[in-house]
């Protein structure tokens, strides 16, 4: 799983990919190119989860990659669990497990399907990412810590890291990445279609844009303390490549594909996450990080494929969310868009409820397009809670560039049919989501600190992702027909002859069973 990556960005630099990685994907194996997630918050977490459980948001409770909890006035993060310990890492990093999902995922059933002798990891630079994909019964799960710039985990999964991680991490790869050059992966003038490499959209590194990048000088200016000395890691296509050779590794020395169960691995490249954010989609960056991680995928299949046999291997290829372009390109182009100043919105929003309700705290906070108002203080002022929700949400719609807002009660007891406001209820989660939701116009993004554009929405831009199966029992075909990408579960169970994860609602995809 690629987080970020869109499924026009493959069609887009598909002829310039190598003919032995993601491109030989499509060639030999069944590519979807009309599969999409069918909620409304499309981030990394609620993407993992879905992929791995097989349902949507409402279902499986990961509903963003953080939420709100009005009672204890407390901004959850979605693997966030003050129970466990960090085993390899920083303590903050290490606050982390599968504590906030509702469901079973594939990974699970397959482990209970064969009496925990199935052997299942995940592993990704984003703890989120390496959790929520494999779920609640991994043997081990790893993430990368900016800190001391190892693999860690937490005491969830182990008390210890097994020697062979130990090992890797001894031989200190992102020093050496870290001490060297960004540069282009190809000529120049391969990237076409991109905008210059030097452009006036781009946030890049301080407002450094343009290639080579001096990675060591870079480090000392942009790691915020000490304590995150290896966060740059992130923000180049070398966190990548780490990833493919610790995913090798973990093969190897964890011996998985050697015997007549079924074992699991989830890998999640989260590099472009990054670079998107900072770029754009369509920067010299980015489609140096697409170029680049398709050698990753082409190393990673030519290990896979010798040291375990294509016919022994069930591999797919997708992404957890695409991204928007840079609204200030799209504006170039005359083409509506621009940014949602929500912290302007949310200051304006206290005075007008102060203004009609009287002085008081009546929004506790605001997270991922949703406003939780204080419920406590509207039930003792004793105000239909319902009033407050519908005035919040006629006040919001009338900032430029929000489409809608939608209050909660809205949500509760209604069955929708397509469109956006089934996304919403696919991402509604009573425990979880916000009094009110709010819904942008298309190219319209959140302007979070000093990234330039974003996701997060219900839009093509973001939801549609490419999604490409290969390996064992595949075989070569293009599907146009839309897709949702809850079915992945379901089709692993169908395949694998396991249960289906307990709140799926996925179909399998019969393509693969012809």
């Amino acid at each position: 799983m690629v987080e970020q990556l869109k499924f026009a960005q493959i069609e887009k630099y598909r002829e310039k990919l190598g003919d032995n990685g993601i491109k030989k994907l499509i060639n030999e194996g069944t590519y979807f190119k009309n599969a999409s997630f069918d909620y409304m918050l499309t981030q990394s977490a609620p993407g993992h989860a879905t992929i791995s459980t097989g349902t949507e948001p409402s279902f499986h409770g990961i509903t963003s990659d953080n939420w709100y909890l009005p009672l204890r006035n407390e901004l959850i993060y979605c693997t966030r669990d003050i129970d466990v310990n960090p085993v390899g890492g920083s303590f903050e990093s290490g606050l982390n497990s599968p504590v906030n999902l509702q469901a079973s995922t594939f990974s699970d059933e397959l482990e209970m399907a064969t009496k925990k002798e199935a052997k299942v990891f995940g592993i990704a630079l984003k703890d989120n990412s390496a959790i929520l994909s494999t779920g609640h019964s991994a043997d081990g799960v790893f993430w990368f810590d900016n800190t001391t710039g190892t693999w860690m985990t937490s005491t969830y999964y182990s008390n210890v890291l097994p020697g062979w991680v130990m090992d890797f991490n001894a031989m200190n790869y992102p020093e050496s990445y870290l001490n060297g050059m960004w540069n282009l992966f190809r000529p120049l003038q391969d990237y076409t279609g991109c905008l210059p490499d030097s452009n006036k959209f781009e946030a890049g590194f301080n407002t450094l844009n343009y290639f080579p990048y001096d990675l060591k000088k870079l480090r000392s200016k942009v790691a915020l303390s000490s304590r995150n000395d290896f966060a740059l890691l992130r923000e180049t296509p070398f966190g990548n490549s780490f990833t493919t050779s610790f995913a090798i590794r973990l093969i190897e020395k964890e011996k998985l594909g050697k015997d007549d169960i079924t074992d699991y691995l989830s890998i999640c490249y989260s590099a472009t996450d990054n670079i998107g954010h900072r770029f754009g989609p369509s920067s010299v960056e980015m489609e140096d990080a697409i170029l680049r991680l398709d050698d990753d995928i082409k190393n990673l299949l030519a290990y896979l494929n010798d040291s375990i046999g294509k016919k022994n291997v069930l591999i797919y290829f997708t992404s957890a969310h695409g991204i928007s372009e840079i609204p200030a390109v799209l504006q170039s182009y005359h083409i509506p868009a621009g940014y949602f100043r929500q912290d302007q919105a949310l200051q304006l929003m206290r005075s007008y409820l102060n203004a009609v309700y009287g002085e008081g705290d009546w929004v506790k906070g605001y997270s991922e397009r949703q406003v939780y108002l204080n419920r406590t203080l509207i039930e003792d002022a004793r105000i239909p809670l319902e009033e407050v929700q519908k005035k919040v949400s006629r006040f919001l719609v009338q900032f430029s560039g929000v489409a809608a807002a939608y209050p909660y009660s809205a949500f509760e007891a209604n069955d929708f049919g397509n469109g956006n406001l089934k996304r919403i209820i696919n991402n509604f989660n009573s425990q979880r989501s916000g009094d009110v939701i709010v819904t942008l116009n298309p190219g319209w993004i959140e302007k979070d600190g000093d990234y330039i554009t974003n996701h997060n929405s219900p839009y093509e831009y973001d939801s549609h992702v490419p999604l490409i199966w290969y390996g064992w029992t595949v075989n070569r075909s293009t599907i146009s027909r839309k897709v949702n990408m809850t079915d992945i579960a379901a089709t692993l169970s169908s395949l694998c002859k396991v249960p289906y994860p307990n709140a799926c609602t996925g179909e399998p995809l019969v393509e693969l069973f012809r």
